[in-house]
């Protein structure tokens, strides 16, 4: 049974837990602007003595993510808590594909990923010996017939795909995220390596979360919650976040159960 915060705020079990996994996007800001009241519960949190992440699954090494929240106005104390799944994946491929040629699915913002080895980009997916799923090409944003046709002939090659998220909200508008292109090429046959939640991988490189008592707090069903269950940490769901219409409209218990994710509680923003 989901309980809600609504009317206690976080305060009501946050001496409970160690360690927070605090979702960026859905939970802190909207992609456009910071929400207020998630901000001042990262102070509370501060002022108590609790270890936080703002773990996201933003394609992108950590510094651009902070750069970006700078310009949004969020404080350096709470900038220098963030983790990406960028991070977790570059990591990755420098140690074991540091010299191996890849194609780059997703658009040239998102270039910052591999720069340390963008010589071994090519521009031919004919040439590739993997695939680097970052997102959508900007002018095929909403296609997913196209990544189909793209990627038919190969289902041989390891796609790395940098954000397991299927889809993001920005601001009232809803767009595709790598996590699509990659469930593609999943059902046609093709290997992907996923970095990001729900993946263990990036919580672990994240902070050391050993011997302690953990709240994954995230908008996202399939990535924030599935991966605190994964990992058997206590859950919290912003109901406002990409799921409200299902929720509004069935409830948490039914929606929780069609994603076979487990939430033990929720709220309809983030508030202390």
């Amino acid at each position: 049974m989901t309980k809600n915060l609504d009317s206690e705020g976080l305060k009501s079990i946050a001496e409970n837990y160690d360690l927070f996994y605090i979702d960026l996007w859905g939970v802190m800001h909207n992609g456009i602007k910071l929400h207020e009241h998630a901000i001042l519960t990262l102070k509370k949190l501060l002022e108590i003595n609790k270890d936080f992440v703002l773990l996201t699954n933003a394609p992108r090494p950590i510094q651009p993510v902070r750069d970006f929240l700078e310009k949004m106005g969020m404080d350096k104390e709470f900038r220098d808590k963030v983790f990406t799944s960028g991070e977790a994946a570059l990591n990755y491929l420098k140690k074991f594909y540091s010299s191996e040629i890849f194609f780059h699915i997703g658009p040239p913002r998102d270039f910052d990923l591999f720069n340390d080895f963008r010589n071994n980009k090519s521009e031919d997916i004919n040439e590739s010996q993997y695939l680097l799923c970052t997102g959508l090409f900007d002018e095929y944003g909403k296609d997913l017939n196209y990544y189909k046709d793209l990627l038919e002939n190969h289902i041989k090659k390891k796609m790395i795909c940098t954000n397991p998220d299927l889809i993001v909200d920005k601001g009232n508008k809803r767009e595709l995220c790598a996590g699509s292109v990659a469930m593609v090429f999943e059902k046609m046959g093709g290997e992907v390596v996923y970095f990001g939640k729900p993946y263990p991988e990036v919580y672990n490189q994240s902070i050391d979360n050993s011997n302690k008592k953990v709240l994954s707090i995230g908008d996202n069903l399939n990535t924030d919650i599935k991966g605190a269950n994964l990992l058997n940490y206590d859950s919290l769901l912003i109901s406002n976040g990409i799921h409200k219409n299902e929720i509004q409209n069935n409830g948490i218990e039914i929606v929780s159960k069609q994603y076979e994710s487990i939430v033990n509680f929720m709220q309809s923003d983030l508030k202390w």
